[in-house]
């Protein structure tokens, strides 16, 4: 009976101790995560009032919890299948070089439809071209027709077009070799930007015919065949399709198929030595030479 009384007394008293330990681990637990949490909320305070002094600290927190919704709501619109949610730019409109054809006058209307109809391209960006002809052709005191006959028959305006030689863009400027030219454009890869690449172009076209003292020799150097015995048939080509451009600007009706007729090439100067003595013919091209084309552009 006594051994009896004296488990129980045991059991009850290690009950006892079990009891306390527990509570004494409860209160620590509970002392410690309060002391934690206060830690942590004099961290967080500390921070923002740092923070509040840095504004350098404070924008790049900003920035970092702006990148983070970002993710996180590019993640969502990816797993949705909607990709143009995350790719989507409001201002690239801006770049595209392009116009509404009902901004433009009578006469370029015309011009960028039938420019349109022939060489299959479309009216939008071939009316911010003819536009831009019109308005730097007048600066420059160049025929608009003739600048973009000169994009017609270089490039078909395919803005991304490159000979074998390196001429480049809608003009097939060189553009290593005119590569300062395209420093008020931000560099050499304006050379594909078609209203820089029509600048630069217009500008070495300008300097040709100063140059030469005429248009059609003036295409003669811009082609690079101004120490050649011919060009290949390019100035009457540019010429003949400026033909048909300018009928088109002045209302006329001109089917979309219609023939480039170049025009006869104008006569040699007559020199003093002429009157004396006939100059010695000169010996017609090879015709690899006269129908290169890497050879004609070398010189651009």
């Amino acid at each position: 009976m006594k051994a009896f009384e004296t488990l129980r007394r045991t059991q009850r008293a290690c009950a006892r101790s079990a009891a306390a330990f527990l509570r004494d681990v409860g209160h620590g637990l509970l002392e410690f995560s309060h002391n934690t949490f206060a830690l942590l909320g004099l961290a967080v305070a500390a921070v923002l009032v740092f923070g509040a002094g840095r504004a350098d600290l404070r924008h790049q927190i900003e920035a970092y919890a702006l990148q983070w919704l970002q993710d996180r709501q590019e993640a969502r619109a990816l797993q949705a299948g909607d990709l143009l949610s995350v790719v989507a730019e409001q201002s690239a409109v801006g770049r595209a070089t392009a116009i509404d054809p009902r901004e433009l006058s009578r006469e370029q209307a015309a011009v960028a439809q039938w420019i349109s109809r022939r060489y299959r391209v479309a009216p939008e960006p071939i009316g911010r071209l003819v536009q831009e002809a019109w308005a730097i052709g007048q600066r420059a005191r160049l025929d608009p027709t003739l600048i973009l006959a000169i994009m017609a028959i270089e490039s078909r305006f395919n803005p991304f077009a490159q000979s074998s030689v390196g001429a480049q863009g809608l003009m097939q400027v060189m553009t290593r070799v005119h590569d300062d030219k395209y420093d008020a454009f931000g560099g050499v890869h304006a050379a594909f930007d078609p209203v820089s690449n029509l600048r630069v172009g217009v500008q070495v076209l300008r300097d040709c015919i100063a140059r030469a003292g005429s248009v059609y020799d003036g295409l003669r150097y811009y082609v690079g065949a101004a120490g050649l015995a011919s060009d290949g048939g390019y100035a009457g080509r540019v010429m003949g399709e400026q033909a048909n451009l300018r009928a088109v600007a002045e209302g006329r009706k001109l089917p979309v198929n219609a023939p480039i007729v170049a025009p006869a090439p104008p006569p040699a100067p007559v020199t003093a030595s002429d009157d004396v003595k006939p100059a010695d013919p000169i010996a017609p091209p090879p015709p690899e030479q006269a129908s290169d084309p890497a050879r004609l552009a070398l010189l651009r």
